[in-house]
């Protein structure tokens, strides 16, 4: 029981759940706007592959992150570090089990899926994980596009098409990615140092990666609202993301003025309720149009 725990662990279970609820609302959101019955296998098809992949991403990242991991305060405990997965080989496998699993589900239903899909995979592992994380305090933003493909993907498995709409909805979890993973980086400024990671509050002067950390939800906000204006949603989602960007934006405003460990602390337990209450309000919209 242990062992399948770890192996649950490694798929990083929270962050995966957050990744498919946003792909859940795309596909509703989605069969509703468009007029389209999809059937219950094909619901089935749809969140075992965004599930599947987003899993397996975090298994193969979590491989290659072992010996920072290991370094980390914060992180030293997972199942790789701690030695409960060993040979760690085995979380790389099982990564990429999940992963194919995951592409040739997309690919069963259309090859735009299947694009999307392999995309987000790429842009993980390959963008964020091997290449800038190490390197380039930019790795956040071009590796947080990964965030924004669940979305993506479950509105083109609906439609098998590209809209404004389906980009506001994915551009959202990109925009929102910075801002989770850099108030985090506040917090552990000593954590990311210890490992040699460069992330933005890490390797910037204090009030810049503030002022970055502010402008990134501002612009969360901006595109929540702008949603609306598309006439995608109606006054359930426009009140409930003004009332959510109001709160993100004074607590980023907070933390801007008053820079402690804790306000950003705060900012980060936020960002994720956040994010699950808009793509929710998106559900009870669609349903109730």
């Amino acid at each position: 029981m242990t062992n399948i725990r770890s192996y649950v662990e490694v798929t990083k279970p929270r962050i995966v759940l957050l990744l498919v609820f946003t792909s859940f609302a795309a596909i509703l959101v989605a069969s509703r706007l468009n007029a389209v019955d999809l059937p219950l296998e094909m619901w089935f098809s749809a969140l075992i592959a965004i599930t599947a992949g987003c899993a397996g991403c975090n298994a193969v990242t979590c491989y290659i992150d072992r010996d920072i991991d290991a370094v980390m305060t914060r992180t030293r405990n997972r199942p790789l570090p701690s030695g409960r997965i060993n040979p760690p080989q085995r979380a790389l496998y099982f990564g990429l089990i999940l992963i194919t699993l995951s592409l040739l589900l997309a690919l069963i239903r259309n090859f735009l899926s299947f694009i999307f899909m392999a995309l987000g995979a790429f842009d993980n592992v390959v963008v964020y994980s091997l290449v800038l994380k190490r390197r380039n305090p930019i790795n956040i933003v071009l590796g947080g596009i990964s965030g924004g493909l669940p979305a993506a993907f479950g509105w083109v498995f609906v439609t098998n098409s590209i809209s404004l709409t389906m980009i506001v909805m994915a551009a959202l979890v990109v925009l929102w990615i910075p801002n989770h993973i850099w108030s985090l980086a506040v917090r552990y400024k000593e954590d990311y140092e210890k490992a040699d990671v460069p992330m933005l509050p890490v390797v910037a002067e204090e009030k810049k990666a503030l002022r970055c950390i502010v402008s990134t939800s501002i612009l969360l906000v901006a595109f929540s609202i702008l949603l609306f204006y598309l006439n995608t949603f109606g006054l359930v989602y426009l009140a409930t993301a003004s009332i959510l960007g109001g709160t993100m934006s004074l607590l980023n405003l907070w933390l801007f003025f008053n820079p402690t460990k804790q306000n950003a602390w705060i900012v980060f337990k936020f960002s994720s309720p956040y994010l699950a209450l808009i793509f929710l309000a998106m559900i009870v919209d669609a349903l109730l149009s």
